[in-house]
C-alpha cells in the first residue's frame, strides 16, 4: 500500500545509479509514491552527475547517490559536490547495495545527508523512497537557490 506525498512546488530529484534495472526500479517506487516521472532525473556515474549539475535551474532537491558505479564512483562524486560552493548545500542520499560500516562512516564525514542501503524487496524500496519523499520534499525546506 502506497501513499501520495504532496510535494511542494515542483521539486525534483537527480538519481545517480549505473543499473538500469534499479533506475527503473526507483523511478517505479517514487512513482508509486506520488512523484512525477518528470521530477526524475537518472545519471549512470558520478562523472555524468558533475556534468549535468551546472546546467539544472535551480538545483535539484535532493541527490540519491549509488557508491559502487563506473568512472567516478559515488564517494568521488559525494566529496566533490561537498566541496563545491555552487552544490555543497543539496542534500545527498547514499543508496547503495553497501552496508559496509567504512561507507556509513565515510557518508557522513563526507558530508552525506542520508545513507540507505537498498531493500531487496519491491514493497520495501517503495517504502523507503516514500519515507524520502516524505522527508526531504514533504517536510523539510529545501533551498532552491539557482547557481
Amino acid at each position: 500500500m502506497t501513499t501520495s506525498v504532496e510535494l511542494k512546488s515542483h521539486p525534483f530529484l537527480v538519481v545517480a545509479e549505473d543499473d538500469l534495472d534499479d533506475q527503473l526500479l526507483i523511478r517505479d517506487a517514487l512513482v508509486d509514491n506520488g512523484m512525477s516521472v518528470s521530477d526524475i532525473i537518472f545519471v549512470n556515474d558520478g562523472d555524468e552527475l558533475l556534468q549535468i549539475l551546472p546546467s539544472l535551474q535551480p538545483c535539484p532537491v535532493v541527490i540519491m547517490l549509488d557508491l559502487n558505479m563506473p568512472k567516478m564512483d559515488g564517494r568521488e562524486a559525494l566529496q566533490e559536490i561537498k566541496k563545491n560552493d555552487r552544490f555543497k548545500h543539496i542534500p545527498v542520499i547514499i543508496f547503495t547495495t553497501s552496508s559496509a560500516d567504512e561507507d556509513v562512516k565515510m557518508t557522513y564525514e563526507s558530508g552525506g545527508n542520508t545513507f540507505f542501503t537498498k531493500p531487496a524487496l519491491y514493497e520495501e524500496l517503495v517504502e523507503v523512497t516514500g519515507l524520502i519523499l516524505s522527508y526531504w520534499f514533504g517536510k523539510a525546506e529545501f533551498c532552491s537557490v539557482k547557481t
